[in-house]
């Protein structure tokens, strides 16, 4: 297998179709709608190509999670002391 385009459309045998994101003369990076994103060794996967690369990759289809606000660390529960043991005098 050659060198594909990034957004080129393949299907795998195994994990069906995927958009290419990365590819580069020893690896190929492609995410499969199913199954998530692999990684391959371009000189020996095998893939069909389906149609042509768009002329402008798509943006990855997952998102991050929506950063949240930090919230201010806790402060430790301060426990009420004990009263004072009798202090014995000898």
């Amino acid at each position: 297998m050659q060198v594909m385009q990034e957004g080129q459309t393949i299907k795998h045998e195994m994990y069906g179709l995927g958009i290419v994101t990365a590819s580069d003369q020893e690896r190929t990076a492609v995410d499969f709608d199913d199954h998530g994103a692999k990684l391959f060794v371009t000189s020996i996967m095998t893939a069909e190509l389906i149609g042509e690369a768009p002329a402008t990759p798509p943006m990855t289809k997952r998102r991050r999670k929506a950063s949240t606000p930090l919230k201010p660390p806790r402060k430790p529960q301060q426990r009420p002391l004990p009263p004072p043991a009798a202090l014995k005098f000898l």
